[in-house]
């Protein structure tokens, strides 16, 4: 079976919620990513909105509220969105890094691989009567005999330490405090589902990788649920674990992974012009990896690494975008072509519905305005 990367990337649209925009509800989209960047939370707001037809105003903070979504570090040790269901998922494959087991671990926190049992224990048992603060909880665990050095570690900045008690699944960020971050039990979370095994988690996390970002080659499987999550070893296996629930298809040359079941609605989807306003650090780029040539051009992989909002057109990334006051300026980049100026009109109206104020639209062109 034979596509083009056009067609592959029209079906992507299609599983992203952007080409047709979902029906459903942040959970919905939240779990057909696997993921979404949690920060800057206007982002992240918007990367989930953007695939609905219709939302309002603060949906993802009273998703995150009522349980129905979470808040975890995940992927590259940034804080992401996770539905509470299959968040476990993925947690187990970071966590198997066992990063605290690391010489360098052991030697900075002046913790053994046996202490942590004791550790998870104690930092669940301070959150068993709700959310603290890293400074609430670094005082109810270094009370406890042998964790009194740990103090600084709990609230360093950066949360380094704080980070293996979210992958094994003890907790997770809980509502903000007076602007400070605090941190909650996830087993008090009634929806949440816990961690499986590694070998149940890793093909569970290939086909639903596969199912929102396929067409996928295994250099993309690598990237997203292996490349610094210490489970990179094992995809192969998973893949063949799947057996023939995968199917590969030629794109344009390259093999790829589709769900066989999604393989006559891939074949069927025509290429498309759709354009879209997306946020920086979109899953749209950081799920195939922003190395992917296909959807960013090699030339503007700099920007988009830096965080530019992006201007997506039939699934490549062919612009920037701003927003000042009520004007979305857009940057179309000069090698994409003519810009489709109604298109961009009318995505430009649909974000002014999107976050409740009229907006107008301006169109560059290689520094001049169109």
């Amino acid at each position: 079976m034979s596509v083009s990367w056009s067609r592959a990337l029209a079906w992507r649209m299609r599983q992203h919620l952007l080409d047709p925009v979902g029906t459903g509800s942040v959970a919905d989209v939240v779990r057909r990513l696997g993921a979404v960047p949690a920060l800057p939370a206007a982002a992240a707001d918007l990367a989930v909105r953007t695939r609905l037809r219709r939302s309002r105003p603060g949906e993802v903070s009273r998703a995150l509220a009522e349980g129905r979504i979470i808040m975890v570090f995940a992927f590259r040790g940034a804080t992401h969105l996770l539905t509470p269901e299959d968040g476990g998922v993925y947690l187990a494959l970071r966590a198997a890094s066992r990063m605290w087991e690391l010489p360098s671990w052991q030697r900075h926190y002046g913790l053994a691989p046996s202490d942590w049992p004791r550790l998870r224990e104690a930092v669940r048992g301070a959150l068993a009567d709700g959310p603290l603060t890293r400074e609430e909880l670094a005082a109810a665990v270094t009370a406890r005999p042998g964790f009194g050095h740990l103090g600084a570690a709990f609230v360093d900045d950066s949360m380094t330490f704080l980070k293996p008690l979210t992958w094994q699944g003890d907790m997770c960020v809980g509502p903000p405090r007076d602007g400070r971050a605090t941190f909650q039990r996830l087993d008090h979370n009634p929806r949440w589902a816990g961690l499986p095994a590694l070998d149940e988690a890793g093909p569970r996390a290939v086909e639903a990788y596969v199912r929102a970002y396929g067409p996928a080659t295994e250099r993309h499987l690598r990237y997203w649920l292996g490349e610094g999550l210490g489970a990179g070893r094992w995809i192969r296996s998973w893949v063949a674990q799947l057996g023939d629930r995968l199917a590969t298809v030629d794109v344009d040359g390259e093999p790829a992974y589709v769900r066989r079941e999604d393989v006559e609605d891939l074949v069927a989807t025509p290429s498309t012009t759709a354009v879209r306003l997306l946020p920086g650090y979109d899953q749209w780029v950081l799920g195939p990896g922003t190395a992917d040539a296909r959807v960013v051009p090699p030339a503007r992989r700099a920007v988009v690494s830096r965080g530019a909002n992006l201007v997506v057109a039939g699934g490549v990334v062919t612009g920037t975008w701003s927003l000042t006051d009520d004007r979305v300026v857009t940057h179309w980049f000069a090698e994409a072509g003519p810009p489709p100026r109604d298109a961009l009109e009318a995505e430009v109206a649909r974000l002014g519905t999107i976050l409740d104020r009229p907006l107008r639209p301006t169109v560059h062109t290689g520094g001049t305005a169109v």
